[in-house]
């Protein structure tokens, strides 16, 4: 028996936070993670991909480059050696993490944990005992898993989740992927950027659902444009093994069906909580649509019981999961100050090519709470940097609620937004209104100063439309 003051389960991006910042305020800490510290984000999402997807960008780049008075001859790429990197990245930051432990004093504990009664918890470990650790606060971070459906498991063979499809063997001639959220066309963006055919089907009418309606668009012009087939309102009836690899059979819109022959899938269907076998019975804790019933504060309704990120429901984002780990943490201390969050105010990021960044309302929500609105506009190809780097394809919007000058919505899609889509972040977190963003000063030349131009829109200044 080993008592603290905080145990957080699952040492993903939520979790591994939460346990360093109580730490930090003086919490005796154990963490508990059944396998790699990092989480998924981390070993097989977040990071990975990043660097496979950086992968692909800087050869669709080179490949290219005579636009810009380069010529490269024999260009090609080593699939093995990529896929290694990407491998490698994930491996050192895992490292980094683990150090971070050592270095902030939590005791990391190797094994599944799972409630025997509130505020005790059994870890089985993989090759000693278990242990029983007792403290008055317990902090759930065990995420989330993929989606399987009916007809479409992943087999690891043909058909993959996105474990298999950040370290296939070779490189597929083919590829259809079911689902267009953010791993769906991630993953398209990669394959097809590195000479891969591709097929996206999506049963909802937009890819990229979570987006505002007129970027899903725009980037679903981008991705036709470079070879990417799409099918949205469509479903996958059938997949079976063929003598090529898999034949699915596509059910579209209007009742008709076509059959495609592919070599390999990817299943992206979003994703589900780890709410399973936690030991959630012995406590007064509820699950509700697949997630963990919380408060502002991350609390279940077992007092002493927490919850943060995906097991706790969306936005199913890193940053959410450690964000709330903070706040959950200072909450429990005891700190001053500490802020509940607002689930409307985490920008999301998308890192297919274009990429896709936004904060806030789409305008159809907006609409839908019956507010009057502004909405400005500017696009890439009227800004001179984009212009001067070949990246004049993207888009800037911006919602503002016409009364009170309130930014309600930032939409972004273009070259870099995920980086830039923190500054609107950070003008709805200060209550900015659109007099502060005209009356900011935006460096030139940058494609920044394309959110400047689509502020200014909204309110019929624009200088450069």
């Amino acid at each position: 028996m080993q008592d603290f003051d905080l145990i957080v389960v699952g040492g993903g991006p939520g979790g591994y936070v939460a346990a360093i910042r109580a730490r930090q305020l003086g919490l005796a800490t154990a963490l508990v993670e059944a396998d790699a510290l990092g989480g998924v984000c981390l070993n097989w999402g977040c990071i990975p991909t990043k660097a496979l997807l950086r992968a692909s960008e800087l050869y669709h780049q080179v490949s290219n480059a005579s636009a810009f008075g380069i010529e490269v001859e024999g260009l090609r790429f080593d699939f093995a050696k990529l896929v290694e990197r990407s491998r490698k990245v994930a491996t050192k930051l895992s490292r980094g993490v683990a150090h971070l432990m050592k270095k902030n004093g939590v005791d990391v504990i190797a094994g599944r944990g799972r409630l025997e009664s509130p505020g005790r918890l059994r870890v089985d470990t993989p090759d000693a005992e278990p242990r029983i650790l007792r403290a008055p606060h317990v902090v759930l971070a065990t995420g989330a898993r993929a989606r399987e459906l009916p007809g479409l498991e992943p087999d690891g063979e043909r058909i993959w989740s996105y474990r298999e499809a950040l370290r296939p063997p070779q490189m597929p001639a083919s590829l259809l992927v079911v689902g267009a959220g953010a791993i769906g066309v991630e993953f398209a963006s990669f394959y097809r950027d590195l000479g891969c055919e591709v097929c996206v089907v999506e049963a909802l009418p937009q890819i990229l659902p979570a987006e505002d309606e007129e970027i899903a668009a725009f980037a679903r012009k981008r991705f036709e444009r470079e070879g990417i087939v799409i099918h949205t309102d469509a479903k996958v009836g059938e997949l079976l093994p063929s003598e090529t690899g898999l034949r699915a059979r596509l059910d579209l819109a209007g009742g008709q069906s076509e059959f495609l022959d592919v070599e390999r899938a990817i299943v992206a269907v979003g994703v589900e909580g780890n709410v399973e076998d936690l030991g959630l019975e012995t406590t007064r804790a509820r699950v509700e649509r697949g997630s963990i019933a919380t408060d502002a504060w991350c609390q279940t309704d077992e007092p002493g019981l927490y919850a943060i990120g995906d097991v706790a429901g969306g936005p199913l984002l890193a940053h959410k999961a450690s964000h709330e780990g903070v706040l959950c943490v200072e909450k429990i201390a005891g700190e001053s100050g500490v802020r509940p969050l607002d689930p409307r105010r985490v920008p999301a990021c998308t890192y297919c090519r274009p990429q896709i960044a936004s904060v806030g309302l789409s305008e159809q929500a907006a609409r839908d709470e019956g507010r009057e609105l502004r909405v400005g506009r500017f696009p890439f190809a009227g800004n001179g940097k984009a212009l001067a780097v070949g990246e004049e394809h993207g888009l800037v919007k911006t919602i503002f609620d016409a009364q009170t000058g309130e930014l309600l919505g930032a939409h972004l899609v273009g070259a870099e937004v995920t980086e830039m889509i923190q500054g609107f972040a950070i003008a709805q977190g200060l209550e900015t209104t659109e007099a502060e963003l005209m009356h900011t000063v935006f460096p030139h030349p940058t494609i920044s100063e394309s959110m400047h131009e689509s502020v200014l829109d909204a309110f019929d200044r624009a200088l450069h439309i």
